[in-house]
């Protein structure tokens, strides 16, 4: 008998879940709107996996060290839990293939638009990407979904209004659709995957 695989919702951070500052590199500096953690119950209520799938290249440049990611993520879990809302998992590459120096510094997989994140919460959380969605405000988070053959969904926020309207030769493939921002973007996947 083979095992079930679960339909989820991939979520670029900042930009996305979060507000776009620039590097996070304090947890002060984190700020989620009350309408990003408004989609991430609704994703809950409705039975999709929530992933965050996050490049934080601020550790290959020195800005932060990877303990500081496990802060702001642990923040994220818990400003999101006391609302009612949950990450199922959170997956993060800390590499840069330019920048930096040691370990951190070199080409991988798991860098958007890299798909080794995706891989990596298909294989450990058992999700159905092809039955999934990637939501973000880059082109590097649809070329990373539509790589694994999930729909993708480009919100406004963060970046995504510069990048769609000031670099569109940026996006390889179109995402399947543009929200304003997070709580539209799922409002969008509910109705279209029901």
């Amino acid at each position: 008998m083979t095992e079930m695989r679960r339909r989820a919702i991939l979520l670029d951070r900042d930009g996305t879940l979060c507000e776009e500052v620039g590097y996070v590199n304090h947890v002060g500096r984190v700020r989620i709107p009350e309408r990003s953690i408004e989609a991430v119950r609704r994703a809950n209520e409705a039975g999709f996996q929530t992933v965050l799938v996050t490049n934080q290249a601020g550790v290959a440049r020195g800005y932060f060290d990877e303990a500081l990611v496990g802060e702001v993520h642990d923040h994220i879990r818990e400003a999101l839990g006391a609302k009612g809302a949950r990450l199922d998992g959170i997956y993060y590459c800390p590499h840069h293939p330019e920048a930096g120096s040691g370990p951190y510094r070199r080409e991988c997989d798991c860098r958007k638009p890299g798909t080794g994140m995706l891989l990596r919460a298909r294989d450990e959380m058992g999700i159905d990407l092809e039955a999934s969605y990637m939501v973000g405000d880059s082109h590097k988070d649809i070329e990373a979904g539509h790589g694994v053959g999930a729909k993708t969904v480009l919100v406004l926020t963060g970046y995504g209004r510069g990048e769609l309207e000031h670099q569109p030769h940026r996006f390889r493939k179109e995402p399947d659709h543009v929200a304003a921002d997070l709580l539209e973007a799922v409002e969008w996947i509910l109705e279209t995957s029901s």
